[in-house]
């Protein structure tokens, strides 16, 4: 039985640490704030209850796997976890709308052909299957493998793109979101639906690579699930599961440094000088120098692991969250994405650090009691993807209110009356997340891509210092609320069975 130091409460950490107290070992979770969950927060006034970071959880397998293999109760008896159906609603610039149903191939199909024109949902469909192509050809070493060694053949791009030839000009293949968008989808709507879900994860379209495709069929194929009393529920069960399995926490503890005896990590030194000894460490949150002075513990082996494209890091979310007067309308969708008719300009303001005049603007309006204060209200959060705080100065109390208005605009094509109906709005920007959780400019972590000459991955959970690995959504397998899951099975199978660990089965 050994003892671990874990750096962080977040959600990668978490699962780590309860998977490695099941198997035996003392573990300790440092988190520089006070409480769990890193990302995954709340916001309560007055009855009203609101994320403040994922709102949906896609890929339950792996949360109901880290339940299963840490005690006796599932997930399901921990959470109530519900399809959400349809699982999305677009509208678009040109007044035309489609609500596209949870994990049902022919329902989309259908519903784009009925709302778009006949050919739409065969344009779609088509792009599914190059996208399942892409799933089946990656998933296991992008999602359920350690970074390997020879992590060069994730430079490769596995979407299969079909070959666009022109007249005495050499054949093209889409290699990017947006000439996936432009060259294979043709209907800008379609396009902006396939921008819409890139930008959903914090991802440029105009660079990410074609492989992004990943992202709508995972979320297509195996549906958007709602938890019950939000996303924080879901943090909750797992910070409980890893009380019942003794793992201790240790809240209000900034970790200043990693100690290193003999060239390993054996430890962390706090803030306050307080240093704990251990055998192993799992830093559950960005890396940066300054922990381990004179090491770059976040390449893997003996090659770096490349930054995205652009520097920078990646984009932060900016969220408004609304207390409303009036019930909650039965036919109210849980999510809906309001599309601005220029895209580009959207995409060119955002990833250059400016403002977007007209932001794409996700509406959510779950349908559950436990988030307002009775049936004569509603609680109704709008998120966009911005720049970090850094190019944009997200403390500008001036900025911050007029942003605001910008997202209920927008938000009024899918909540009619918004205005009429507003009690109370709160802001939330990336200067409040680089606050909370530590994350240079509030920036959110995208998930980890195959393609683009290596620039989509995250650095492996193994690092050049033995005994200190990585977890979360900063380290492989990247971000959002399944792949930090993942990442700390990854950690726990590395730390449990050695180096030869190869993956979950």
């Amino acid at each position: 039985m050994a003892r671990i130091a874990v750096i962080g409460a977040g959600m990668g950490a978490m699962s780590a640490a309860a998977r490695l107290a099941v198997a035996g070992h003392r573990v300790t979770v440092y988190e520089r704030s006070e409480t769990f969950g890193g990302s995954v927060g709340r916001h309560v006034r007055d009855g009203f209850v609101f994320d403040t970071g994922p709102s949906l959880l896609h890929l339950p397998a792996v949360y109901r796997d880290l339940f299963v293999k840490t005690g006796k109760e599932p997930l399901e008896r921990c959470v109530t976890l519900t399809q959400v159906d349809p699982a999305s609603r677009h509208v678009f610039a040109d007044g035309t709308a489609v609500s596209l149903p949870n994990a049902s191939r022919a329902g989309t199909v259908a519903a784009l052909d009925g709302a778009l024109g006949e050919g739409a949902g065969a344009s779609w469909g088509a792009f599914l299957d190059r996208a399942r192509d892409a799933w089946d050809r990656s998933r296991r070493p992008l999602l359920e493998e350690p970074l390997r060694p020879d992590w060069q053949v994730l430079t490769r791009d596995p979407y299969p793109a079909p070959v666009r030839r022109r007249l005495l000009r050499p054949a093209l293949r889409a290699g990017t979101v947006a000439e996936v968008g432009s060259w294979e989808l043709a209907d800008p709507r379609l396009a902006a639906v396939l921008d819409g879900y890139a930008l959903s994860y914090g991802l440029d379209p105009l660079r990410a690579p074609a492989s992004a495709a990943l992202l709508p069929y995972m979320e297509e194929t195996f549906g958007s699930w709602y938890v019950s009393g939000g996303m924080r529920a879901l943090a909750q069960a797992v910070y409980e599961r890893c009380l019942a399995r003794k793992v201790e926490f240790v809240f209000g503890a900034e970790v200043a440094r990693v100690v290193e005896k003999d060239g390993r990590a054996a430890g962390v030194a706090l803030a306050d000088g307080t240093v704990a000894e251990a055998a192993h460490v799992v830093l559950g949150a960005r890396p940066h120098p300054g922990l381990m002075p004179g090491q770059e513990f976040w390449q893997d082996g003996d090659v770096t692991v490349q930054p995205r494209p652009g520097g920078g890091g990646a984009a932060g979310r900016f969220l408004v969250l609304l207390s409303l007067r009036g019930a909650r309308p039965a036919d109210a969708v849980h999510r809906t994405l309001v599309h601005p008719a220029d895209g580009a300009a959207e995409r060119e303001a955002v990833f250059g650090g400016r403002l977007a005049a007209h932001p794409t603007v996700t509406v959510l309006r779950p349908d559950d009691p436990s988030t307002r204060p009775d049936e004569a209200h509603e609680a109704v959060t709008l998120m966009a993807t911005v720049a970090p705080h850094g190019p944009v100065d997200w403390t500008d109390a001036e900025l911050r209110a007029r942003y605001a208005d910008t997202l209920i605009d927008a938000a009024g094509a899918a909540v009619p009356g918004l205005r009429d109906r507003l009690l109370h709005a709160e802001v939330r920007t990336p200067a409040e997340t680089a606050a909370e959780t530590g994350a240079e400019g509030g920036s959110v972590p995208p998930p980890t891509l195959a393609g683009a000459g290596g620039g989509y991955l995250h650095p492996g959970n193994r690092t050049r210092v033995p005994g200190l690995l990585l977890a979360g959504g900063w380290s492989h397998p990247g971000g959002g609320l399944a792949h930090a899951g993942m990442s700390g099975t990854l950690v726990a199978g590395l730390i449990v069975e050695g180096d030869g660990f190869r993956g979950s089965q």
